[in-house]
């Protein structure tokens, strides 16, 4: 009695370490559904297990049957022709089989759904692209949405037939091994001559049974049994393996076949010769070779079944050997072709597929309706055009993002562990006007907290408000003029008020909170003192207490289970760094690295641009051949609220079958473009990233002229500048300004061109952000027939200016650092004007000042203390206004104290600093002279 308890107790204990164990197990995924449920989707989230589950159980099942069935043909087979007392029960034997095949149905099963349930979900949710490519004719979806499965199905296919195979042995292996030993008795050699002509008959051979009766010379002596049962049983073993040897090799064979046939589609993404994509020997040549070899695994399945049934080795290997020869013969044949035929010749024979080439790298980069204006650049710029663009002058940035993140982290920061972690580029309404700013978000390093677990996850929960600034203007000392500042934000924008200012999702927020509880959370720093709050959206998982449980474990913290702080309101917010939060919600988009802060009605979001991509776009370039990419859109834009941790994906480019395909995958999480709300759409910006891949890719593939484009003779370089003191390519800069031939100002991005190995500018490169204009692409090209002078060769002229570099060496030699910020093509009218700023970093200090701006025009330079002076001194005055007015200063003679002056200077200096906001550069210049006058008489 005590042992049947004993053993009930046992099993008890079992039940419950399994229990615990599949508890433990599950916590990931568990936490992780209430993660997206959290979100408001818990249709994405059971996407993948559900089409896991819709694939993977009729697998399994049709696999278990299959495998089922096989294996107990093989058993009848098997004790049909092997005669034995030693059989095992046939329910033995059915549960033998069963077992096989559970295990070879959950190996494969899990294999085909874990590498393959996305892609079968895009090959049937597929998206046309109304588009074929050249060679076979297929649309273009073929390659990005099928192609791939169908490749690796192939090879499945494949390892199943050896796994079938290695399921045979081991099956036959079992049922041998059932044979008692004694059965298997010593073969005792005996000796017999034999003529020469006398040989071994098939009963004689113990491979007889499957290779027919052949003629095997042992000598005049050989080994004859004393008793044929073990051997005749082995024959017969072998003779019912060798149907299924049949099947699978046939099977084998025509896999051969499906994957020469697959094999042509790679043609399309090869590099033979001067072009990417099939060429005129991939198609002449290879493609045929494929062809071939595609016929011949047909023939080489049925010469397998014939020469098996008939015992021919010969018929079995003939085919297959033919089949190398073949491979050898069409690569050497290509290789010839290449040589002797394609090189000496290579424009005429390759001039279609250089057209493709050509044709379909534009359709992937979006490059194919860009739209191309000449641009004459005729240097008859005047000040009243100057002042007729007073939007494009006054958004100039004079600012850098580095020297402005300095200065941000070194005034704003307030306390020791905010951080500024980047600097964003935007444009707001500014007073009414149209204006471009540099803001950043103040978060929390959680670096520079104290280890202590309740102030890294109960106490410093969130970052603090942002500062603004404009990328235009500064201060007297050279510094950002600030627009939003200090802790609460304190703005001097009517159109810019943060009420919202709480950041609890960032690109620092890498740790778990937990909000709600006993504990209040550090709001922000007080004075002398602290601010304290409680949290009041909507993101956080409840924590009662299975839940605390399960986080406990998950984040391996027992605080968390014990923690007398945690009530029934608290919540645990999980996943806000912004980043990790939109791979785990939808890892098969690519994003951008670098997320910009935006403000609208308030409260505090970050944009994320997203990109569909494919490596299947047939005869595109890989922009980045490690990489493979051949085609990319950015279709989607992600925006993640900072306090409440919403992250919404929407769809701004509808034309794109990747991100249709994505939706119709989806539908509950990638909304449509109208659905996001307008004070966000009116800060969508075209991504530099993107910009930047199709300006790289366009600088060989803006020529269409099939001969110019094999010669590489108009082939383009992004153009160089100098950046601090060193030479670097040129990237992407935002400004807002007024396009030629457009009506008013707005936000687009730019990059110049210059020819290959020269400096003088080919082209500007512009991708425009604005409204229905967003994402258009404009190429002003430059006239071919004249110098104009590229970014490089201004910075030249820099340097051989005497003046410029008299300074600069003075200030070296006098315990600073000069560096030279980001140089600035603008288009104004039908002219070009470059503008430099120049920082001054003195050692003691690590706050860049701006402390020159540089104008540059047709070969002339103005280096001045600001912007407005440097256009003053190039321009001259009176930019469409009257001349300055000096009536109003006091004469030498009047009688004004000291105190008066400084008033009159000050008043001066506001004046001048207001004209200069509002682009009046007349009055600009009358209020310096007025500030001079009053200076000098207090310096009387």
């Amino acid at each position: 009695m005590k042992e049947k308890k004993g053993i009930g107790l046992k099993w008890i204990l079992l039940i419950i370490v399994v229990i615990l164990g599949l508890f433990v197990t599950l916590i990931g995924f568990i936490t992780d559904y209430l993660w997206f449920k959290e979100l408001g989707y818990v249709s994405v989230f059971f996407t993948k297990l559900f089409t896991q589950l819709k694939i993977g159980v009729p697998v399994f099942l049709i696999l278990l049957v299959l495998s089922m069935l096989y294996l107990m043909l093989l058993k009848k087979g098997y004790y049909k022709k092997v005669q034995s007392n030693d059989v095992p029960s046939e329910k033995a034997l059915k549960l033998l089989a069963l077992g096989y095949s559970a295990i070879f149905s959950v190996l494969i099963t899990f294999m085909i759904i874990s590498r393959l349930w996305f892609k079968l979900l895009e090959f049937f949710n597929s998206t046309d692209f109304n588009l074929a490519d050249p060679l076979f004719g297929h649309d273009i979806s073929f390659y990005v949405f099928k192609l791939d499965l169908i490749s690796q199905l192939n090879e499945m296919a494949i390892g199943v037939i050896v796994a079938f195979a290695a399921l045979t042995v081991i099956y036959y292996l079992t049922l041998i091994s059932f044979r008692k030993p004694q059965m298997f008795e010593t073969i005792e050699p005996e000796v017999e001559s034999f003529d020469d002509e006398e040989r071994f008959t098939g009963n004689a051979s113990p491979f007889g049974d499957v290779f027919g009766k052949f003629n095997t010379p042992f000598g005049k002596k050989a080994r004859k049994p004393k008793k044929q049962f073990d051997d005749k049983n082995f024959m017969q073993l072998v003779s019912i393996a060798s149907g299924q040897l049949i099947i699978l090799g046939v099977i084998f064979f025509l896999m051969v076949g499906v994957n020469f046939f697959l094999k042509q589609f790679d043609l399309l993404y090869s590099r033979t010769g001067v072009l990417y994509g099939a060429g005129y020997t991939d198609v002449n040549v290879t493609l045929w070779m494929y062809r071939a070899l595609i016929v011949l695994s047909i023939v080489a399945a049925i010469g397998f079944v014939i020469g098996i049934t008939k015992r021919n080795f010969k018929m079995i290997l003939t085919v297959p050997v033919i089949m190398i020869a073949v491979g050898f013969l069409g690569t050497g044949a290509a290789a010839l072709v290449q040589n002797l035929i394609v090189s000496p010749d290579e424009l005429n024979k390759e001039s279609t597929y250089l057209e493709r080439n050509i044709q379909y790298t534009q359709y992937a980069y979006g490059l194919d309706d860009v739209d191309i204006r000449e641009f004459d650049a005729d240097n008859t710029l005047t000040a009243e055009d100057i002042a007729n663009n007073a939007e494009t002058i006054n958004n100039i940035r004079i600012n850098d993002y580095e020297p402005t993140q300095k200065f941000y982290n070194q005034t704003q920061s307030i306390r020791q562990y905010y951080t500024f972690n980047d600097v964003d580029v935007d444009r707001y309404m500014i007073n009414g006007e149209y204006t471009q700013v540099f803001l950043s978000a103040r978060e929390i390093d959680e670096n520079k907290i104290s280890t202590e677990w309740l102030n890294r996850h109960l106490k410093y929960t969130h970052g603090y408000g942002l500062t603004l600034s404009r990328v235009d203007k500064i201060t007297a000392s050279g510094q950002p003029d600030m627009l939003i500042e200090n802790i609460p934000p304190a703005s001097s924008v009517e159109e810019i008020q943060i009420t919202r200012p709480e950041i609890y999702f960032g690109e620092l927020t890498k740790n778990y909170v937990l909000v709600n509880t006993d504990e209040l959370e550090f709001d922000y720093p007080d004075g002398s003192s602290n601010t304290y709050s409680k949290y009041e959206g909507e993101a956080g998982i409840e924590l009662n207490m299975l839940n605390r449980l399960m986080f406990a474990i998950r984040e391996q913290s027992l605080k968390i289970l014990v923690s007398t702080n945690i009530n029934d309101d608290s919540k645990i917010i999980i996943n806000r760094d912004i980043m990790d939060r939109v791979y785990e919600i939808m890892p098969y988009l690519s994003y951008e690295q670098d997320p910009y802060l935006v403000t609208a009605d308030g409260k505090l979001y970050w944009i994320i641009d997203a990109y569909t991509t494919s490596n299947n776009y047939p005869y595109s370039e890989p922009y980045n051949p490690a990489s493979r990419v051949n085609y990319i859109r950015n279709s989607v834009k992600v925006v993640v609220d900072a306090y409440n941790g919403q992250t919404d994906y929407y769809v701004v480019d509808d034309s794109d079958p990747i991100a249709k395909t994505m939706q119709k995958i989806y539908p509950d999480l990638f909304k449509n473009f109208s659905d996001m709300p307008l004070e966000l759409q009116s800060h969508i910006r075209y991504p530099n990233t993107l910009f930047s891949i199709q300006a790289s890719v366009y600088q060989r593939y803006h020529m269409e002229d099939i001969q110019v484009f094999y010669q590489n003779e108009d082939r383009w370089a992004i153009a160089n500048e100098i950046y601090g003191i060193t030479k670097q390519q040129m990237t992407p800069n935002y400004y807002i300004m007024k396009l030629p031939g457009e009506e008013k100002a707005e936000f687009v991005n730019t990059i110049p061109y210059t020819p290959m190995d020269k400096q003088n500018m080919m082209a500007l490169f512009v991708a425009r952000n604005d409204g229905d204009n967003y994402g258009k692409l404009v190429l002003y090209q430059l006239p071919k027939n004249r110098i104009i002078y590229g970014p490089e060769q201004i910075e030249a002229q820099i340097d051989q200016n005497t003046e410029i570099s008299k300074e600069f060496s003075l200030w070296n030699s006098s315990g600073s650092t000069y560096t030279r910020g980001n140089m600035f093509i603008i288009p104004i009218e039908n002219s070009l004007i470059y503008v430099e700023p120049v920082y001054l970093e003195a050692t003691n200090s690590s706050i860049p000042e701006v402390k020159r701006v540089i104008v540059a025009y047709n070969d002339r330079i103005a280096y001045e203390e600001t912007l407005a002076e440097a256009l003053v001194s190039m321009f001259g005055e009176g930019t469409g206004s009257d001349s300055p007015d000096t009536s109003d200063m006091p004469n030498e003679g009047d009688n004004l104290s000291v105190a008066d002056l400084a008033k009159l200077a000050n008043e001066a200096f506001n004046n001048a600093t207001e004209a200069q906001r509002n682009g009046d550069w007349a009055a600009y210049g009358r209020y310096l002279d007025q500030l001079e006058a009053y200076l000098n008489m207090l310096s009387e």
